[in-house]
């Protein structure tokens, strides 16, 4: 478990999309994350060189990946595919990756979209970073904080 209300730290926040991957960046609880442009993936495989490149943009020293998890708490296709992903920039970057759940993010995500005066057509107004940004704000409010490298437990419903 890692302390994060002491000092400040870059993250990047990021919500794993099989044709998009949305993307954010805090480095302290308590300003709004910046919302980043959304990465193109091909089936869950991002454009390594441009995720490099916001790396060394934001100075990350570490990353965090929502997981979908099913709303029963068991893991989903998808959230294997996110904890890859996860674990992936793990290694290729050489810095921690931490999880958090984000069964409701992209709800959220949508929410805040509309309460902001957005339109509905997700496509052309992407939310991705939105939930990637929700994403950050769910682990700066975490007291645990999971890594990327720990296997999965089933999550407890709420």
């Amino acid at each position: 478990m890692t302390d994060s209300s002491h000092k400040a730290l870059n993250l990047l926040g990021f919500d794993f999309g099989s044709k998009r991957i949305g993307a954010a960046f805090a480095s302290n609880p308590t300003t709004q994350p910046v919302v980043l442009a959304p990465l193109k993936a091909q089936e869950g495989i991002p454009n390594w060189v441009e995720i490099e490149a916001l790396v060394n943009e934001w100075q990350a020293q570490a990353f965090v990946v929502g997981i979908p998890y099913n709303m029963d708490g068991s893991i989903s296709e998808m959230a294997l595919r996110a904890r890859k992903f996860a674990n992936r920039m793990s290694a290729r970057f050489d810095k921690p990756c931490y999880l958090v759940d984000e069964r409701l993010s992209t709800y959220a995500a949508k929410q805040e979209h509309l309460a902001a005066g957005g339109g509905t057509d997700w496509k052309r107004h992407g939310i991705d970073g939105i939930a990637a940004a929700l994403i950050l704000q769910t682990w700066f409010s975490e007291a645990q904080h999971h890594l990327s490298s720990v296997p999965f437990a089933p999550m407890p419903t709420a």
